[in-house]
């Protein structure tokens, strides 16, 4: 690796802190002896630009400072090509970078990046767009789109928001119909709710919503069996707080590839949080151990981690 470091940081929420949170930022890699190469992207700035800029220019580290969003769209650009993404977890939820082992703060994740332990993982791919962590369809991206129309339209903040969306979808889940094509087979059902997670998530207790593996070359498919409000409500609660397991809520399949018609055409589709229109069929597959990435070193047998 060499002294300088291309970093990209989403203005939104790694630069929000201004120049006191970058120059914190420069000092955690100036730590260990390296220079962090800041690039602030903008509200309405390319990312895929700014990314292919940085390895045309001979970047074979690109480090991705935001929330799931922006690690995906620079992990995206990186596909394919010689150069190693490393996380900085500056955004709300940083499932990616929590899975991966990755500490939650700046000093922390720098040190991951400066000790230069890599892991290849597996990507997951919805019609030729990647997701590093789920993709689904139905009451998550209904939940997501109602909660940026109540932050826009209501000047609510994100948190009330969220509570307020996901109410509304929980008392009317809005069930529909979608046939799931794995190995050769047509699978109807009626669903509120379709999860794809890019390896196996954990379904049960406190650990719920978790992956222990990144590597296995499976996509996890998840349909959530229709229910009544209050049963919504009490799934709800339960995965609140990681009460029991949802194992039975689901009809759960593992496949390297398949395939989902959806009765209405086009479907809003969220990939790593965020929301996009998608035209059916949904085509998934997983491509193996796409992506390189700089990664905690497994601890030594006999050793505590």
């Amino acid at each position: 690796m060499t002294n300088e470091i291309p970093v990209v940081v989403n203005a939104k929420s790694g630069a929000e802190g201004g120049d006191d949170h970058l120059a914190r930022l420069e000092a955690a890699f100036a730590a260990h002896g390296l220079r962090a190469r800041v690039t602030v992207l903008q509200p309405g700035q390319d990312i895929a630009e700014t990314v292919d800029g940085l390895l045309d220019g001979g970047a074979r580290t690109v480090v991705a400072g935001g929330g799931d969003g922006t690690i995906n769209a620079v992990a995206a650009r990186l596909l394919d090509r010689d150069a190693t993404l490393g996380v900085l977890p500056l955004g709300t939820l940083n499932h990616f970078a929590r899975d991966l082992g990755v500490p939650p703060d700046i000093e922390g994740a720098v040190r991951i990046i400066a000790e230069g332990h890599q892991l290849s993982t597996d990507v997951g791919e919805i019609n030729s767009r990647i997701f590093l962590n789920n993709s689904s369809i139905g009451l998550y991206p209904r939940i997501v789109t109602e909660r940026e129309d109540a932050r826009r339209h209501l000047g609510l903040g994100k948190w009330p928001a969220l509570a307020r969306a996901t109410w509304n979808a929980l008392r009317n889940p809005g069930n529909f119909n979608a046939v799931v094509c794995v190995d050769g087979e047509d699978i109807e059902r009626r669903t509120p709710f379709i999860f794809v997670g890019n390896n196996c998530y954990v379904l049960e207790g406190f650990g719920l919503g978790r992956r222990p593996c990144l590597d296995d070359g499976v996509l996890s498919l998840n349909v959530l069996r229709p229910k009544s409000a209050l049963g919504f409500l009490w799934l709800g609660l339960r995965s609140l707080f990681g009460i029991g397991s949802h194992a039975r809520d689901f009809d759960h399949f593992e496949a390297e590839h398949f395939e989902i018609r959806a009765e209405r055409g086009d479907e809003e589709v969220a990939i790593d949080g965020e929301v996009a229109c998608m035209a059916s069929p949904m085509r998934y597959r997983i491509r193996k151990r796409a992506l390189r990435v700089f990664a905690p070193t497994p601890a030594s047998p006999g050793k505590s981690s």
